[in-house]
This record gives structure tokens, C-alpha cells and sequence, in this order.
């Protein structure tokens, strides 16, 4: 057989340009990390040639003893990793995980309580133009607009007043940690299930960094990559004691369920059908590395790395939403520099630092346009940048924002991002 460089020159060169570009631009999207090479070679495997409809022991294929051996290590290293009980490693992505647990625990037309996409909250939480919005009955809390944070107690009136049968925690873009044991009595209270949508914190959870849902709600999705640092796909876990737990909050809304049943079935043959292994195979790499204990030490980092990033911003006069982080991200609300997210994206990109636009909370802007950008560390940390590395960027950043426009000034700092790339370097191959 060829070599995807002899077979397809055009692809190659295309893949060779992508990791040309990850090699010398600053990353500081939230939800992008960079995997390992162990990892993406696993995903590069002849596995990618095998179906597996079923489980582990229960497929519907022959020739399935290896990958049910690679599936079974892939939920071990699940459930150790993050001390539960149940883990579902087959989702292709955190959307597909999210689908497979409405379809579980709730029927069309039944009400969801959760964060709005405008305040920092999730597409698959409820927003219109997605699956979630259209099928069920989207209820929605948000932040404040003094603080940026979640008022717990307004979330308990929203909840006494819609009724939901579910209440869901997580957002892309929200730097602050939550309350877990304050959503579990709203929901006890209302007799609502409780699912938190870890996606964007799931590797700052597993090593202690954030508080732990696992044990005080229902179900917990999740992504595999971001602050986990796998490949791209999805998760769903159930914390320790997760079926006493269920059953009892089944019991309050009438449903007494197998939920470890119900679960696999919302997966396969729920919402999809046979499960990538290859990318299996990358998640039980990954989630192997996150129980090293060198995983502790680069989430350690990954936050404080975030810390003096938002302080170098607040320094700089720049506003945050919420006054800071948490997490591994930075909201920055640019109106008070009197530009908005869609000039800043651009701008910054030609100096080689790669961020989103965001919409923060009460923007003004279109989601098109929008009046922030949203930065996250995970990424560089993992390319090696320490607190300085940041404060550091923080500073270029400020500068190109400065004078977004100023062609010399842009071309001028992204020398400077490009040598402080080859000083951490990235990736020394094209494809394994």
C-alpha cells in the first residue's frame, strides 16, 4: 500500500500546512488542546476497519475480541479516572453523549432548565436551532450582569416555576466553577434528574483542580479532548453508588430504571450505531496518560496559567467577565477598547495568535460580530508555557488590540510568537 503522500499528494500537503500552523501560532482557543503522538497514532490504527455494533461480550459482529478487550480498558481507565461507577466511552462526540442522555431521561416535549447560550452556556443545552431546543422545552437561567456569576437563588425560582425533568449544569464559556450541592437540592426539590456537561473542565475535575459533580449528580457527559487532552469524541459517566442515587430520583419522578441499561441502550442503538474504534482506542491512550501524575501537575498549571493571564488583563485595563477565572479560561469583554470580537479574531490571527470571538453576557453585538473573545490555556500548557510564557502573551495580545490594524506592528509580533513556538516546540511529524 502507499503512503498517504504518495497516494494523496493534495491531502498531505494540506495536513502538513495545518500542523505547520499549529507548530508556529499561539493556541489559545478554550476547547482545542494538543494530543499526544501516542494517542493520534492510535487513532491513525487499522482499528478504524472494525465494526462494532453492541458492547463488550455482547456485539453483533464477529472478529471482535481484540477491540472489546481495547473498549473494556478504555472504561476501566474511565472510571478509575474519575471514580465512577458506569462509564460509556462510545459517543462520537460530546453532542452525541448529550443526545444519548436526554433520549434516557427524558421524552419530547418534557421541560429543560439550563444555562443560556448567551451567558456562556451550551449549543446542546436547550438553544433553538439545535436538537435540544427543538425536541424538549428549553427553560433557561443566566449570570448576573454585576457579576458574571450564577445566582443560585434565581435558579431556584426559575425551577419552582417551569418544572423541569431535568436540570443541566456546564457551559463553553462561563470561568467560573458551580455548585453542585446547591443544584442537587433544586433538583431534589422539584424532582428534577441533575446532568452536568463537564466538556470544558473535565481534566481540571478528574485531578481535584474543580469541585467534583460525579457524586452529587445524576449522569455527567463529557468530551475527550479539551482539558483532557485525547482525541476528539465523547463520554458519559455515573458517579459512585449512581444507581442508588438514580433510583431514588427516578423514584421522585416516576421512573425506576436499570439506568446502566437505559444508558448504553440511548448510546447504541439509541442515537447511533457502531461505535469509532479507532478513536476508543485514543480515548483508553489518553485517559492512560491522565492517570500519571505528571496529568496533576499540567492541570495545576493549566489554571494557574490562567490566573496570571487574567490578572496580566486586568492590569492592562482589559474587562472580564466575572472579574477573572476559575477554570482554564478568560472571558474579555472588549467594548470599554471600543472594538469587538470579530476585529480582534482577525487581527490576531495575522500576528499568529489564534482566539475566538465570543459573545459575553447582555452583548450588543451579533454572534457573527459579537464584543469579546474567549481565551483558554490548556493548549499552550501542554506545549510547555508557564505563568511567565503567559504574561507574556497577554502583552502581545494587548499590543496588536492596540492597533489591530497596524500591518508592521502585527508582522513584527508574529516573529516574536513564532520564536517563542521554536523555543516550545510541537510536533516533529506529518502523519504516524
Amino acid at each position: 500500500m502507499k503512503s498517504l503522500k504518495e497516494q494523496d499528494p493534495e491531502i498531505y500537503d494540506y495536513i502538513e500546512k495545518e500542523t505547520q500552523r499549529q507548530n508556529d501560532n499561539f493556541e489559545l482557543i478554550a476547547s482545542e488542546n494538543f494530543a499526544s503522538k501516542a494517542t493520534i497514532s492510535a487513532m491513525g490504527s487499522v482499528l478504524t476497519n472494525k465494526y462494532a455494533e453492541g458492547y463488550p461480550g455482547k456485539r453483533y459482529y464477529g472478529g471482535c475480541e481484540f477491540v472489546d478487550e481495547i473498549e473494556d480498558i478504555a472504561r476501566d481507565r474511565a472510571k478509575k479516572l474519575f471514580k465512577a461507577d458506569y462509564a460509556n466511552v462510545q459517543p462520537h462526540s460530546g453532542a452525541s453523549a448529550n443526545a444519548a442522555i436526554y433520549l434516557a431521561f427524558m421524552s419530547p416535549g418534557d421541560t429543560l432548565l439550563g444555562l443560556d447560550l448567551a451567558h456562556g452556556g451550551h449549543l446542546t443545552h436547550g438553544s433553538p436551532v439545535n436538537f435540544s431546543g427543538i425536541t424538549y422545552k428549553a427553560e433557561f437561567y443566566g449570570v448576573e450582569k454585576d457579576t458574571g456569576r450564577i445566582d443560585m437563588d434565581k435558579v431556584r425560582d426559575k425551577a419552582k416555576k417551569v418544572k423541569p425533568r431535568m436540570i443541566s449544569i456546564g457551559a463553553s464559556a462561563y470561568p467560573r466553577d458551580f455548585d453542585y450541592e446547591a443544584f442537587r437540592e433544586i433538583a431534589d426539590e422539584v424532582g428534577a434528574f441533575l446532568w452536568m456537561d463537564m466538556a470544558h473542565t473535565a481534566g481540571l475535575i478528574a485531578t481535584g483542580e474543580l469541585n467534583d459533580p460525579l457524586q452529587l449528580c445524576d449522569v455527567v457527559s463529557t468530551t475527550t479532548h479539551k482539558t483532557l487532552r485525547g482525541p476528539r469524541g465523547g463520554m458519559i459517566l455515573v458517579g459512585k453508588d449512581g444507581e442508588n442515587k438514580l433510583g431514588v430520583t427516578a423514584r421522585k419522578s416516576g421512573r425506576v430504571k436499570n439506568w446502566s441499561e437505559v444508558l448504553d441502550s440511548a448510546v447504541f442503538p439509541g442515537s447511533q450505531g457502531g461505535p469509532l474504534m479507532h478513536v476508543i482506542a485514543g480515548k483508553a491512550v489518553a485517559f492512560g496518560e491522565a492517570l500519571q501524575p505528571e496529568f496533576v501537575s499540567y492541570q495545576k498549571q493549566v489554571r494557574l496559567n490562567a490566573t496570571a493571564m487574567a490578572n496580566a488583563f486586568t492590569n492592562r485595563g482589559y474587562d472580564l467577565v466575572s472579574g477573572g477565572t476559575d477554570n482554564h479560561l478568560i472571558l474579555v469583554d472588549l467594548r470599554s477598547k471600543g472594538l469587538n470580537g470579530k476585529i480582534a479574531e482577525e487581527s490576531l490571527d495575522r500576528a499568529g495568535i489564534t482566539v475566538n470571538k465570543n459573545m459575553v453576557p447582555f452583548d450588543t453585538e451579533s454572534p457573527f460580530v459579537t464584543s469579546g473573545i474567549r481565551i483558554g490555556t490548556p493548549a499552550l500548557t501542554t506545549r510547555g508555557f508557564g505563568k511567565e510564557q503567559f504574561e507574556q502573551v497577554a502583552e502581545l495580545i494587548d499590543k496588536v488590540l492596540q492597533d489591530p490594524e497596524n500591518e508592521e506592528r502585527l508582522n513584527s509580533i508574529r516573529s516574536e510568537v513564532q520564536a517563542m513556538c521554536e523555543e516550545f516546540p510541537l510536533y516533529d511529524f506529518v502523519t504516524v
